[in-house]
């Protein structure tokens, strides 16, 4: 009796043998190895706004800039002769003005006395306004002049990374040349499929990243965001998102897979699948409830598991090693 309740005891504490995994057919998307690059979704060029020489590059091939960040300056010596010129006549047109007023305002307190005619008074403020508005002029003047030399400063047009740097400090310039390319921080891979797949390419369609060739904290798989109508060189090209691309290496090659049609195949989990000798085995449950080892072929790993690709059929029933 004694033996009979132990033995009852050590089946009830016993774990619950898990129930075996059913083989059946399923759906697979077939998945074809292609190369992409890491791009920046938008590259600016900073273009120099004034000619000139080069007086100053602030930058070098790899900085992080931010937007509007000084570049380089561009500096022109006829915009400083023509400053100082302008502000020696700002000078000379203020003491004119200085002076038409002083005149002006002896002209009015003679006249309410009585001692100069109207005429006078009148020919004292014209003198007094055309002295204002010599000295106006010359100060817009001056004014544009400034402008013009702080467009001498090329700015950032985005904040990114400076690709290349076309200039060096002595260069002769001219308005609207290009001074630096700039990747923005906004990254993408951009993959270059061959034109056979594009009926495959979709919006939202995943994308898995071979190994580890990015490394780091980078993520393992990204969607498609974009895909271009333009066929280039027999090639579909697409952008795909991926959580965490860096910047660091600007056109980095890597290796992807992407979805290329579908078709019928077996999947099971991995840890079903044991390996002796260079052989895979897959232990398969008898209707007697006997275990026999079936040699198999594995396929690739996909993300719902491992892809038998012979040695099971359907309906059979697999247990853990």
């Amino acid at each position: 009796m004694r033996r009979l309740l132990l033995a009852s005891a050590l089946l009830l504490s016993a774990p619950a043998l898990a129930a075996p995994f059913v083989v059946e057919p399923v759906n697979i998307t077939d998945q074809k190895p292609v190369f992409a690059t890491v791009e920046s979704r938008h590259i600016e060029p900073a273009r120099v706004r004034t000619g000139g020489t080069v007086a100053r590059v602030n930058v070098q091939e790899g900085d992080a800039v931010s937007a509007g960040q000084v570049l380089a300056v561009v500096g022109d010596k006829k915009l400083v002769l023509q400053q100082g010129s302008i502000e020696a006549q700002i000078a000379a047109l203020t003491s004119q003005r200085d002076e038409a007023q002083t005149d002006y305002n002896r002209a009015a307190i003679l006249y309410r006395s009585g001692a100069v005619a109207k005429v006078q008074l009148e020919a004292a403020q014209t003198a007094l306004s055309v002295s204002a508005n010599g000295l106006k002029s010359q100060s817009d003047a001056l004014a544009v002049l400034h402008q013009q030399l702080a467009e001498g400063e090329v700015l950032a047009p985005a904040a990114g990374r400076v690709l290349k740097v076309d200039l060096t400090p002595g260069s002769v310039v001219q308005a609207g040349e290009e001074m630096a390319l700039i990747a923005e921080n906004d990254m993408v891979l951009r993959l270059q499929l061959p034109e056979r797949y594009a009926q495959f390419v979709r919006l939202g369609a995943p994308v898995r990243l071979g190994g580890a060739d990015l490394g780091g904290t980078i993520a393992h798989s990204g969607t498609i965001t974009l895909v271009y109508p333009q066929i280039q060189n027999g090639e579909v090209i697409a952008d795909a998102s991926v959580p965490g691309l860096s910047d660091n290496f600007v056109g980095e090659r890597v290796q992807a897979m992407v979805g290329a049609g579908e078709r019928v195949g077996f999947v099971v989990p991995p840890a079903l699948i044991s390996t002796s000798f260079g052989l895979d085995y897959a232990h398969v449950m008898q209707t007697d409830g006997s275990v026999i080892e079936a040699p198999v072929q594995r396929g690739l790993l996909l993300p719902q598991g491992l892809e038998i690709l012979s040695g099971l059929q359907a309906g059979d029933r697999l247990v853990s090693p």
